[in-house]
């Protein structure tokens, strides 16, 4: 039975559908039914709540709709195989003690290969008699035990037992639902190469065939294809118009050349085209410095207008960075920026300059218009008229949670660090996109950084998330990754 519940996340290719969960109610024989069919009451009255899609089999179906025999995990799990394509997790909860093998036998014959979230409820301590007692503290044990046996991960909620109805099962609910997000996200994840790596910029190789053994596509695109595509289009196509339309609402415009803003605009029109036409949930993007030479401006309004759509785009074609900026965005619902660890900040060992010059979307900035002008350092080069576009403003004070991703050639896998942090309002008077950052223990991070050999890329995202992301990465994509805590 398919319980359906409004979205609660922005649009974007992998975020169109709310979280969907398969339901799997414990249920023993020796102890009270109605406190399995209580509870089954109870937690789809949470889920639907929390904005969550439910998979349950029906009351009818089963004793009061829980799962106890091995026929009715049979039972669940032809269910749940029904609706593979829509469950992103399984939710086991535990009213009562509950029958370890029967969740244990609908998980594996369900084959889903998806998060599972073991909840219990707990006892009152004045109700311990025949009637109301739940042993759901032990049962939790005896649940895990069998899974571990059959070799299927699963997550825990944050206290051993916990009040459905209470905040804390319902922030455990949402992390669980951004961890959901991410494995089903990254599994599925379509990227986009425009160009080719800068030359300058070893930093940002990769290894396209590991991202495709997980699940992750890599599609490329050549400059020369862009520039032709764009040397087809008018000043007077009705796309280019919309799309220059769009650029003066979302910047500050003012001192840019026109001639400047119709060349990002034709550009716009055939990055959205090249996105809608291969499904593509995030792009990185050759800049320095082919684009600013041969066509005459930097790519970053456009990138960050795609970030700030829940769409993000990273420059000098990090593809795993985009990756990152993706991974961060699933768990959040926010926008995804990729920065530099740039600057020390004074003589404070736990405090940094994050920079770029930027494509940063605007939903990081303190200012709600960012300004757009032109880009300083490359300006030195190939001259100021050329290097419009670039989106200038200072990071609002926020907390945040970083990640990178990387490809670990030598040793055939996927790598990650993940941490939180704040960004402060410390004075700085600087240029691009920027902010100063405080993250505990930062030199032991920085030394990871180092001596682990990752890049000097990060993505950040205002929220914190980077439980769920460990989570998502370690325990149900395989990739080794350290959390900074």
């Amino acid at each position: 039975m398919a319980l359906p519940q409004p979205s609660v996340l922005p649009a974007s290719r992998l975020n169109t559908r709310p979280v969907t969960l398969g339901v799997i109610v414990g249920n023993r024989g020796f102890f009270p039914h109605w406190l399995a069919g209580e509870g089954r009451e109870i937690i789809l009255r949470v889920l639907a709540e929390a904005g969550i899609r439910v998979i349950i089999t029906p009351e009818a179906d089963t004793n009061v709709g829980s799962i106890e025999s091995l026929a009715e995990a049979r039972l669940c799990a032809d269910l749940f195989r029904e609706h593979r394509d829509e469950i992103d997790g399984v939710l086991v909860t535990l009213p009562n003690f509950g029958d370890e093998r029967a969740i244990a036998n609908t998980l594996r014959y369900a084959g889903l290969n998806v998060p599972v979230l073991i909840h219990a409820f707990p006892d009152d301590a004045t109700k311990m008699d025949l009637k109301h007692r739940r042993d759901s503290f032990c049962g939790k044990m005896s649940a895990c035990n069998n899974l571990k046996q059959y070799g299927i991960p699963y997550t825990l909620t944050s206290l051993h037992t916990m009040d459905p109805e209470s905040p804390a099962f319902m922030r455990d609910l949402q992390n669980f639902a951004a961890v959901c997000r991410v494995v089903r996200g990254m599994r599925t994840a379509r990227m986009g190469m425009m160009g080719a790596r800068p030359e300058a910029f070893k930093t940002v190789r990769f290894s396209e065939k590991l991202l495709d053994q997980a699940g992750i596509s890599v599609e490329t695109l050549d400059l020369s294809e862009v520039y032709g595509r764009i040397g087809k289009l008018t000043d007077e196509d009705a796309r280019v118009q919309a799309k220059l339309g769009e650029i003066r609402n979302y910047a500050r415009t003012q001192g840019v050349p026109e001639l400047s803003l119709y060349r990002m605009a034709k550009f716009g029109v055939v990055l959205d085209g090249w996105m809608d036409d291969n499904l593509l949930d995030a792009t990185a993007i050759q800049c320095w410095t082919s684009m600013e030479e041969y066509f005459g401006v930097v790519p970053c309004t456009l990138m960050s207008m795609s970030s700030n759509k829940l769409n993000p785009s990273a420059c000098e074609t990090d593809i795993v960075g985009a990756l990152a900026m993706l991974a961060l965005q699933l768990a959040s619902g926010r926008p995804s920026a990729l920065v530099d660890w740039n600057n020390n900040y004074g003589d404070d060992p736990d405090k940094g300059v994050v920079f770029h010059c930027s494509n940063l979307p605007k939903d990081v900035f303190v200012d709600d218009i960012p300004v757009m002008t032109y880009q300083e350092i490359i300006a030195g080069s190939v001259g100021i008229d050329n290097t419009y576009g670039t989106m200038y403003g200072r990071v609002k004070k926020n907390p945040f949670t970083y990640l990178r991703i990387s490809t670990d050639d030598f040793n055939g896998k996927i790598i990650a660090y993940t941490g939180e942090g704040v960004f402060t309002d410390d004075p700085i008077n600087t240029f691009g996109g920027y902010g100063v950052v405080q993250v505990p223990r930062f030199q032991e991070l920085l030394a990871y950084i180092c001596d682990n050999g990752y890049e000097h890329h990060v993505t950040i995202n205002q929220t914190n998330v980077a439980a769920s992301v460990n989570e998502a990465f370690n325990k149900y994509l395989g990739w080794s990754t350290y959390w900074h805590k």
